[in-house]
């Protein structure tokens, strides 16, 4: 009877530990309900960006819509729309300027991004510290995922279901996209609303990104899962479906750490994607300990 009242015990415990911080805390059944809004709305791009290689321009993007959400914050406080239309209209201008740069000068695009994100990010980091003060800096560049309220998860909610049905209207051409962008390109005329369809998307989830983890950490919700997965799956199907999973498991497991830790949620939980991708890197089917080169990924349309 003892050990049956200790094994009851230890149960409740545990179930305590990870149960009782959502059931008691409507800040934290908050924070988990919009990082998996992000996490199934930014892990399939951030699959999409690994496949074209756009990993480094994911992260570029994400501070480049730094100076957009400053003038925002200027004009209207810490409001949530004006933050918002800012990091939105930020981000279109510096991919769209980039890419004009690298068709007009003898810049490439990864250097004409470069130099753009730079002077954003500088910008607004400017702009935040002359006007506000280091907590507003704080929460610009990393977030307040314990703060979300209801209108951050009708926003976080909404741009969840616009990248999904997007990826599903977008899916053959990104595929192809993938596989073959000269062919795509001269053969479809659904190759520019892939490419800056895409772009948009990946906009919008670092914008939703930014109000939950912010400026410096919007990223790693995309990039981190995608490269992860990638070291157990090979398909596209279930590479995708793998990169939400492990996405909503290190944002549970990141807000529990930082509950009971006492530690800064966003950093918490993108640590928590990189111990995943760390375990997966020497452990997973394809990661360094098979030796092996890793196989094609097999994707379908």
């Amino acid at each position: 009877m003892n050990s049956l009242d200790g094994a009851v015990t230890t149960h409740l415990l545990w179930a305590h530990l990870w149960l009782g911080p959502f059931m008691e805390f409507g800040f934290m059944r908050s924070a988990l309900l919009g990082c998996a809004a992000l996490a199934v709305s930014a892990a399939p791009v951030g699959v999409f960006l690994m496949l074209r290689r756009m990993s480094l321009t994911g992260d570029a993007m994400a501070h480049a819509i730094l100076p957009g959400a400053a003038i925002g914050y200027l004009v209207a406080g810490l409001s949530l729309g004006a933050m918002t239309v800012g990091g939105i209209v930020a981000g279109l201008a510096v991919a769209v300027g980039s890419g004009l740069v690298a068709r007009n000068t003898v810049l490439r695009e990864d250097t004409s991004l470069a130099a753009f994100y730079l002077l954003s990010l500088a910008l607004g980091v400017l702009i935040v510290s002359i006007r506000g003060n280091s907590v507003d800096l704080l929460h610009v560049l990393f977030g307040t995922v314990l703060a979300l309220d209801n209108a951050a998860l009708t926003l976080l909610g909404g741009i969840a279901v616009v990248t999904l049905v997007s990826l599903r209207v977008l899916y053959r051409p990104l595929v192809l996209d993938c596989l073959d962008p000269g062919f795509l390109r001269g053969n479809s005329r659904w190759s520019a609303a892939a490419h800056y369809g895409f772009l948009a998307l990946l906009v919008i989830n670092l914008v939703a990104g930014f109000h939950a983890l912010g400026t410096l950490m919007a990223v790693g919700m995309m990039v981190l899962p995608a490269a992860t997965a990638r070291f157990w799956v090979r398909r596209l199907g279930p590479l995708l479906g793998l990169a939400v999973l492990l996405a909503l498991l290190a944002c549970a497991a990141g807000l529990l750490l930082s509950y009971h830790a006492d530690w800064p949620t966003g950093p918490v939980i993108v640590l928590s994607l990189g111990t995943g991708y760390l375990f997966s890197l020497v452990f997973g089917p394809h990661g360094l300990l098979r030796h092996q080169r890793p196989a094609s990924l097999h994707l379908k349309a």
